[in-house]
């Protein structure tokens, strides 16, 4: 306050009294607070100093982070990558079974990759590449968004950054290597030119069995030098690029589709680029990659195992592909060398040996696929993928564009008995349930088009028993059994035994019931476990540990559940035995122990298929047929191996009887302890105008190192077949199971 007195008012010259400038301070102070008491929001809002500050205040602390992180953070030496460690693949003893070869990456200058093959590239990852930053902040929050609303994980990363991750750091998702991975690519977009970056992407980068850098790509895809490559090529190569396991189509045929789509997506995109024209561009046919030439060490069965492990750890995200790649780990499988060693001569006794290219050309097109599994514990105990991987380079044992053909007609019956369903006329529907088994006849209650599905050679069975109809594999009463089951449940059923829900044409219709679905052998292999285990699931699994560095890698956890009643999957395991006893299996006698199995051929005898179990053991074997050359198309095997059909009572049949009984020959023969649904335990006698001769593939199902035959040329019955006469080509009974989708 100050001590100077007051001047005295005067009058002002218009009239108005004149203040002191204390007085005048003192209004103006309660003017001011009278504003602010009649505009009430200022309490609420803040003013635009404090926002104006807020603002600032970010900025500062954000443009100091960011001088911080580019002076603190130094770009590294280059990763472990360029000295990659191998993998080390054991079996559950702990014996050797792999080891992965070093990494497959041959580095080539710039001027050796095309120009088309580089727009491809950048087209596929990165079409702003040489006009924009290092960095993306606009890509890298959309993708941090997109993650996080759970519209599937995404990197938002530049090419740049896809370098120093692959270069100098690693594939790990924390923040802590994002932020590295943020300053590194804006130091070195600062140091390096852009075109020595683009080759050190393209020398780098992993584009799928084991090949990293674009050369090997070449190689292992083409067979040529990466300056070689089409457009085409080139495009394929940059496909891989976001995915290199879910756009193989030659590993994997059922990723076709999506390849394709991805494919076309990058020529689009050289398109709007300017970097194609659109005729070039429509004149291009998608490029069927060549079957790999894989490293030796992955030979025989090893390469089989080695990409089935992978693709199990991805799937499990226990670790992913690419940080596979990386090398370092030290991996036991569930395979048990002794019955991986007894499948391998199963199939080489029973069917590869008879294989003759130079007599019979259509016998190059055989393939063989079978997998075993411990119905108690669901370890894949054995799997047979191939003659030898760098021969074969698809695993029969886990591709999935064969149709299953009549092998799926249990999982109908045993969704009839878990829903307790019946037929038309009100009839609980179980073993000795009589249906109609006439040849085309339309399936009744299918409100959809006529369904009116062919039985094998035309035949009809008049009345027959489910029990019966089943070791003949009528097709007219299993159509006729979805229907009355619920196609929907049946499908539902099949998924809760084992068959992925993903799975090409598991369809909820009739004809889901003659197997158009196209399932892996190791899938089929896991619902019959299933059934096996008295309707008990739990996953299969194929690795029994992972380590790095010492330090274990934690699996996924087992859970098992009851998806199916045990009298439900024990019914239709006491049908099963009757097949293998006196049905369309007899072949699988011979591996001398109680046995449970279906036999199956797809349509056009492209496939042939046997899956059964024994309470130890289930086991599923396909025959294929595969053309050797591009592009490699599914074929018939009408001929092959001498014979006029290959049919799953033949072959597949045989090489399960002989795999079954080494497998198992060191342990004791077991019963099915079986506790059946009601009216299943005695059928009654079926009258002998419908009691036919078995079908599906009556071809004599053969011996095994002298064993006794179940049937004999001519259609005369053998021990356990069922009376009458065939009436299959060559004088053989006929076969059943072909599906026919549809008609």
């Amino acid at each position: 306050m100050s001590d100077e007195p007051d001047e005295p008012q005067q009058p002002a010259e218009d009239g108005r009294q004149k203040l002191t400038r204390r007085q005048f301070k003192q209004q103006r102070k309660a003017a001011r607070k009278a504003r602010r008491k009649a505009s009430g929001w200022r309490r609420v809002f803040p003013t635009w100093r404090m926002i104006l500050g807020t603002f600032l205040l970010l900025c500062l602390l954000i443009g100091g982070g960011l001088v911080a992180g580019y002076l603190l953070v130094d770009i590294p030496p280059a990763n472990a990558s360029a000295t990659k460690q191998s993998n080390v693949y054991l079996y559950a003893d702990g014996s050797p079974l792999a080891r992965d070869g070093e990494v497959n990456r041959e580095n080539i200058p710039l001027s050796q990759v095309p120009k088309h093959v580089q727009h491809a590239v950048l087209a596929a990852e990165d079409r702003d590449f040489y006009s924009e930053s290092a960095v993306d902040p606009q890509a890298m929050l959309r993708a941090a968004w997109n993650t996080v609303t759970g519209k599937g994980k995404q990197s938002g990363s530049t090419i740049t950054q896809q370098f120093v991750k692959n270069y100098y750091l690693g594939q790990e998702q924390t923040l802590t290597r994002k932020a590295k991975e943020f300053f590194i690519a804006i130091k070195l977009d600062r140091q390096v030119s852009k075109n020595d970056i683009l080759l050190g992407y393209l020398n780098t980068s992993y584009f799928g069995r084991n090949a990293y850098g674009i050369q090997a790509a070449a190689h292992t895809y083409y067979g040529k030098n990466a300056e070689q490559l089409t457009v085409a090529e080139g495009a394929y190569l940059a496909t891989l690029l976001n995915s290199p396991n879910a756009y193989d189509v030659s590993a994997h045929p059922e990723n076709k589709i999506r390849a394709v789509g991805r494919w076309n997506y990058v020529l689009d995109g050289m398109v709007k680029e300017k970097w194609l024209t659109r005729p070039a561009r429509r004149a291009l046919n998608f490029p069927d990659p060549d079957t790999a030439k894989a490293p030796s060490g992955m030979s025989g069965q090893r390469g089989y195992v080695v990409k089935a492990v992978e693709d199990y750890l991805a799937a499990h995200d226990v670790v992913d592909t690419d940080t596979l790649a990386k090398g370092g780990y030290r991996i036991t499988t569930t395979l048990q060398k002794p019955r991986q060693d007894d499948f391998v001569q199963a199939v080489e006794d029973q069917l590869m040996s008879q294989v003759d290219p130079d007599a019979r050309k259509i016998d190059a097109h055989v393939r063989a696929g079978g997998a075993a599994i411990d119905p108690t514990t669901g370890k894949v105990v054995a799997m047979y993928g191939g003659i030898d991987y760098t021969k074969q380079y698809v695993n029969n044992a886990t591709r999935r564009d064969y149709q299953v053909g009549s092998t799926f007609k249990p999982f109908v019956f045993t969704a009839a008995v878990q829903h307790g369903s019946t037929t038309q006329d009100g009839h609980p529907i179980n073993p000795n349930t009589v249906y109609d088994g006439t040849n085309q006849r339309p399936v009744e209650g299918w409100t959809g088009a006529t369904y009116a599905p062919e039985n094998e050679d035309q035949r009809s069975y008049g009345d027959i028993t489910v029990s019966a109809a089943t070791d003949l594999s009528v097709n007219a009463v299993y159509a006729q059994m979805a229907v009355d089951v619920g196609a929907d449940k049946v499908q539902q059923t099949a998924v809760d035994l084992g068959i992925p829900a993903t799975t090409p044409d598991l369809t909820a219709s009739p004809s889901i019931a003659l197997g158009p679905a196209t399932a892996s052998v190791l899938d089929m292999t896991q619902a019959y476990a299933t059934l096996a285990n008295h309707g008990e699931h739990g996953a299969y699994t194929l690795v029994e540990g992972i380590t790095k560095d010492g330090e274990r890698i934690a699996l996924p956890e087992e859970q098992k559940r009851q998806v199916v009643s045990r009298e439900a999957a024990d019914t239709t395991t006491s049908i099963l035995q009757s097949v293998v006893e006196g049905g369309t299996g007899t072949a699988a006698l011979a591996a001398g122990r109680p046995a449970a199995g279906k036999t199956g051929t797809a349509e056009e005898d492209k496939a042939a298929w046997f899956a059964g179990y024994t309470p130890e053991l289930a086991t599923v074997v396909a025959v294929l047929g595969q053309d050797p050359n591009p592009p490699y198309g599914q074929t018939p095997l009408y001929g092959a191996l001498g014979e006029a059909r290959i049919n799953g009572g033949a072959y597949p049949a045989r090489i399960w009887a002989q795999f079954t009984r080494d497998a198992l020959q060191d342990q004791p023969v077991q019963d099915f302890d079986l506790t059946l649904a009601p009216d299943a335990e005695y059928p009654p006698p079926l009258p002998p105008e419908t009691d036919p001769a078995p079908t599906d593939g009556g071809e004599d199902p053969g011996t095994i190192e002298g064993e006794t035959q179940g049937q004999t040329d001519g259609g005369t019955p053998g021990d356990g077949a069922i009376g009458g006469t065939p009436g299959g080509e060559d004088g053989r009974p006929p076969r059943n199971g072909t599906t026919r989708p549809g008609r």
